[in-house]
C-alpha cells in the first residue's frame, strides 16, 4: 500500500492532496484559508500531503514522537515507498513536549534516512509552510535551474535554524529566494528584511557575516 502514492498525478498549481484523516484539522483549515485547494484522498500509503512540484509530505506530531519509535517504523517505509523523482519532506512538530527528543530524530532523518526535516511549532505553522511551498510552484524565473532538492537541501536549512528566531518556515522562504549559501551571503539587509522581517533579518545577516564570511 505504500506505493499507492507514486499512482496519483502530482495536483495542479494551486492545489494540494491529503490524506482524507486531515479533514477538518488545523491544517486543512488554514490551508484553505490561505487560498489552498484541498483534495482528499482515502489512500496515500505513508504520504500524509502530496505538493504540485511533487514533494510527498509526512507529518510527524507531537504525540508521534512522545509515544515512543513506532513512527521510525513509518518514517523508513515513507523513505522506501517513493521514487527518486518525488521530494520527501518529514515536517515535525517540535515543541516544548518534544524538544529532548528532537535531536535523535533530527539525526535519524537528516543523516541515517537521508530525507529533508522542517520543524514547525504546530498545525497552524505546518500549514504556512505548505502553502508556501505550494504557492510558489511554478513561479520565478523559468531559465533559472533551482531543483526542488536544491532548494530543501538539508544541510542549509539545518544550518539556518541555527540562527535565532528562524525556524522552518522562514529558512524555507530563504531557501526559496535564494539559489545558494553564496546568494544568501550576499544579500543585504533589506532583502532579507522583505522576507523575514527586521529582527530575523539582522540576526541572520550577523551569523552569516561573523561565522561563514
Amino acid at each position: 500500500m505504500e506505493s499507492r502514492a507514486l499512482c496519483i498525478a502530482a495536483p495542479p498549481l494551486g492545489h494540494l492532496i491529503a490524506l482524507e484523516r486531515w479533514s477538518g484539522s488545523a491544517v486543512v483549515e488554514n490551508l484553505q484559508g490561505a487560498g489552498v485547494k484541498v483534495v482528499f484522498e482515502k489512500e496515500m500509503g505513508v504520504v500524509d500531503f502530496l505538493l504540485p512540484n511533487r514533494s510527498c509530505v509526512l507529518y510527524v506530531s507531537e504525540c508521534d514522537i512522545i509515544a515512543g519509535n513506532a513512527y521510525k517504523r513509518k518514517l523508513v517505509r515513507f523513505r522506501n515507498a517513493n521514487s527518486s523523482s518525488v521530494q520527501e519532506v518529514v515536517v515535525v512538530e517540535r515543541s516544548r513536549l518534544s524538544e529532548q527528543y528532537f535531536p535523535s530524530l533530527q539525526r535519524f532523518v537528516v543523516l541515517e534516512l537521508g530525507l529533508t526535516l522542517l520543524p514547525v511549532s504546530d498545525q497552524r505553522e505546518a500549514a504556512q509552510l505548505l502553502s508556501q511551498m505550494v504557492h510558489s510552484t511554478g513561479r520565478g524565473n523559468p531559465f533559472r535551474r533551482r531543483s526542488v532538492s536544491r532548494l530543501y537541501e538539508p544541510q542549509l536549512l539545518l544550518l539556518l535554524q541555527q540562527i535565532p528566531g528562524v525556524g522552518g518556515v522562514k529558512a524555507s522562504s530563504l531557501l526559496h529566494s535564494f539559489s545558494s549559501l553564496q546568494e544568501l551571503c550576499g544579500a543585504g539587509l533589506p532583502q532579507l528584511e522583505a522576507l523575514v522581517g527586521h529582527a530575523a533579518a539582522q540576526q541572520i545577516h550577523t551569523f552569516l557575516h561573523a561565522d561563514l564570511v
